[in-house]
């Protein structure tokens, strides 16, 4: 195995970065997507070779003293000439400093740019305005450019796409930075670990296509390790990488006020408003009023959780359930924060023990999105297995019908129902009850009855004396193996 960590997955986004680089005019390119994504090393290596000035500056939440101080500093880390590009002292100068690095060469890096829609520093966002107007009406002449990172998306879209707002239209380019793909993961499994269908599943669980997790772990020498020694390592140690990773993510700037409903619905996924609205009645009868406001701001704002609803339902109908959209954080909410605050209490191997009896619980839901992405990915990249026309997802209604995950080929005129378990052992009893749920969303559904059925049970690793059964009554089996042959 090789001992240096690589550069992984990416393709698409970096073609585009190198390309916008190459164009040799003005560039304003508004690149978006979760802290630790990658942002910052994807500029990097889009860069390498290229011998161009640069001037990274990350935007602290603070007021207009703040971002000055991280100019100045940013200008020492980066040998920026004084002399040649005077530091600014104010808002306005700092905009018409980005403005003479551009035509000088400069990429210039502002790094958590949302922080700009702050009232105290909403003045910037007008200044830079006035200086990209000019930068633009020139931009053949300009051979530097400007990157704005932001890590709350809507903040983000509210500074350069809101039709109010002084940026509106001014970006040259946007791209948004998600999670690495499948199969970017199973090559980081493949030159540092194994691809074990089960390490894949905590992995993915954990950090889902966070890169910077990946390379924490391997850095921790964690990678290859057993559940408990890697939770020991990576949360629960003084020096774990992620014991304080939630916190400084995210979780900081929600303050407390939203606890109690993320809490809930990370620990509950796929809860209903009644579940949640009883939940916060019970333990916090003061904010009981506010959920439903809560959960607008964490899904449209913050878009920390997701209301899914049953495939081919409309948009308004009253049957939506709630999920924590990011991995990582489902994870720590569900499974590892509390066992972690608890450190300077309880034995350690106690809480490690606790905290993978948890996590092994929320890899059921987790196995759930496994499947649905590799089915995407599958269909997405061309390979063998099921074509879709629509996004995967799973069915349910009020009669008590639930089906884990629905397929649609309409091209093919191919339909397919899965039972997903998180262990094999348990699939062949389900087998009856599935049946029995097909034929309700077959009766509700009846245009359906005309396409080709296929029903398949799924489990992370399914042993072919379990396979054998399956098959013999008529369902596929399908297995992480076999979903991720040929991938990465």
């Amino acid at each position: 195995m090789t001992t240096s960590w690589g550069f992984y997955g990416r393709a698409l986004e970096l073609e585009q970065l190198r390309g916008i680089l190459s164009r040799g005019r003005w560039f304003f390119v508004k690149l978006s997507g979760r802290r630790r994504i990658g942002k910052t090393t994807l500029i990097k290596h889009a860069l390498e070779g290229s011998h161009r000035p640069i001037l990274y500056v990350q935007i602290p939440d603070s007021g207009p003293a703040g971002v000055l101080s991280a100019v100045r500093d940013a200008f020492d880390t980066f040998g920026v000439d004084h002399a040649k590009f005077p530091l600014p002292t104010n808002l306005s100068e700092f905009a018409k400093t980005v403005a003479v690095l551009a035509k000088a060469g400069f990429v210039v890096v502002l790094d958590e740019f949302q922080y700009f829609h702050r009232k105290v520093l909403s003045e910037f966002p007008s200044h830079l305005q006035r200086e990209i107007d000019r930068l633009t009406g020139d931009a053949s002449q300009v051979s530097g450019g400007l990157f704005v990172l932001g890590s709350i998306d809507t903040e983000l879209t509210d500074l350069l796409e809101n039709r109010t707002a002084p940026l509106y239209n001014r970006a040259t380019d946007i791209i948004h930075v998600g999670h690495l793909d499948i199969g970017s993961i199973l090559q980081v499994l493949r030159t540092h670990a194994d691809e074990d269908p089960e390490r894949l599943l905590l992995l993915w669980n954990l950090f889902e296509g966070v890169p910077k997790f990946y390379r924490d772990c391997y850095e921790q020498g964690a990678l290859q390790s057993a559940t408990p020694e890697l939770l020991q390592r990576m949360f629960f140690q003084s020096s774990a990488p992620l014991r304080n990773e939630a916190d400084n993510w995210f979780l900081h700037e929600l303050r407390g006020r939203y606890d109690v409903v993320l809490k809930f619905i990370a620990r509950n996924p796929g809860c209903a408003n009644g579940d949640l609205d009883a939940h916060v009645r019970r333990v916090s009868p003061e904010t009981a009023e506010q959920t439903a406001g809560y959960v607008k701001i964490l899904t449209e704002k913050y878009e920390l959780i997701e209301r899914r609803l049953p495939i081919f339902a409309k948009k308004k109908e009253r049957k939506g359930r709630y999920y924590v959209r990011d991995n990582f954080l489902r994870s720590w909410l569900a499974a590892v924060a509390q066992a972690v605050a608890a450190t300077s209490f309880r034995p350690p191997e106690q809480l490690v023990a606790q905290a993978q009896a948890r996590l092994c619980e929320a890899e059921g839901h987790g196995f759930e999105r496994l499947v649905s992405t590799l089915y995407e990915e599958r269909s997405r990249k061309g390979l063998p297995g099921f074509a879709l026309t629509h996004q995967v997802d799973g069915y349910w209604d009020t009669q008590g019908t639930e089906i884990d995950l629905v397929a649609v080929n309409d091209t093919a005129k191919r339909i397919r129902f899965g039972t997903c378990k998180r262990s094999a052992e348990k699939l062949e009893a389900s087998l009856v009850e599935t049946d029995g749920h097909i034929e309700r969303f077959l009766s509700q559904l009846p245009a359906y009855r005309a396409f080709q059925i296929e029903r398949v049970a799924l489990a992370p690793v399914i042993p072919e004396s379990i396979a054998k059964q399956i098959r013999v009554r008529g369902w596929l089996v399908e297995d992480l193996p076999t979903l991720t042959r040929g991938l990465g």
